[in-house]
């Protein structure tokens, strides 16, 4: 079952304004990144449902976190079915994030309390996912929308929490890029952790990484 309540969770993300999307089929290479972005100051991680058998890290990855990591909120993405949602939500998920909207999976998220971030890709989706009851919705692509998507969104209805995916840079240009537009947070993957950290092992990188991405977000919010 989740430790955190949809609150809770929506809090510390907006709070950060970055959450993490990894996936790596170690173990042992994904706790060392959650620690890595926990000592950088993040405080909600999402494990992507990617690979073979990624529910049995996510599993330990949830235990890692509710042992060692007192705070750290994991949760669970790339979820496009409400089975697969059941069965990461039994393992301990704190938030279900998809690439796409599947209106059958927010009544499961809905009934246990837990957040359900839909990609949408337009203003009509974006509608109906706040009509089935999901208080932050994701705009995916990000790289292919922009941030005058969110822009224009928001002017009609300002009520929208949105956090954008795909093609997100800690970078200060484009993370002002992005939050000036109007998101609520930002979900950051590959360019957050580049392949030569993570094949060396140089999680004191990572934790620099997740540093400066954070000081950024703040600096640009003002």
């Amino acid at each position: 079952m989740a430790k955190y309540d949809k609150i809770q969770v929506l809090t510390a993300i907006g709070e950060t304004g970055i959450v993490p999307v990894f996936y790596n089929g170690d173990v042992e290479v994904a706790k060392n990144v959650l620690r890595a972005c926990y000592e950088g100051g993040i405080r909600a991680f999402e494990f992507a449902n990617r690979g073979d058998f990624a529910q049995e890290v996510f599993g330990e990855l949830v235990k890692y976190a509710n042992a060692e990591l007192p705070g750290m909120i994991v949760g669970i993405g790339s979820v496009v079915d409400p089975g697969t949602a059941a069965m990461y939500i039994q393992l301990g998920a704190n938030f279900v994030v998809g690439p796409l909207f599947n209106p059958a999976i927010a009544p499961i998220c809905n009934r246990r309390n837990i957040p359900y971030a839909p990609g949408c890709g337009t203003v009509t989706e974006v509608g109906m996912a706040q009509e089935a009851g999901c208080d932050l919705c994701k705009v995916f692509p990000g790289d292919v929308l922009g941030p005058a998507f969110v822009k224009g969104l928001r002017a009609p209805m300002p009520w929208s929490r949105l956090m954008v995916t795909g093609g997100v840079k800690p970078t200060r240009e484009n993370l002002e890029g992005w939050f000036k537009s109007g998101v609520y947070c930002v979900g950051m993957g590959s360019n957050l952790f580049p392949k030569d950290l993570i094949s060396a092992g140089n999680w004191p990188g990572i934790t620099a990484l997740c540093r400066e991405s954070l000081d950024i977000v703040e600096k640009v919010r003002g």
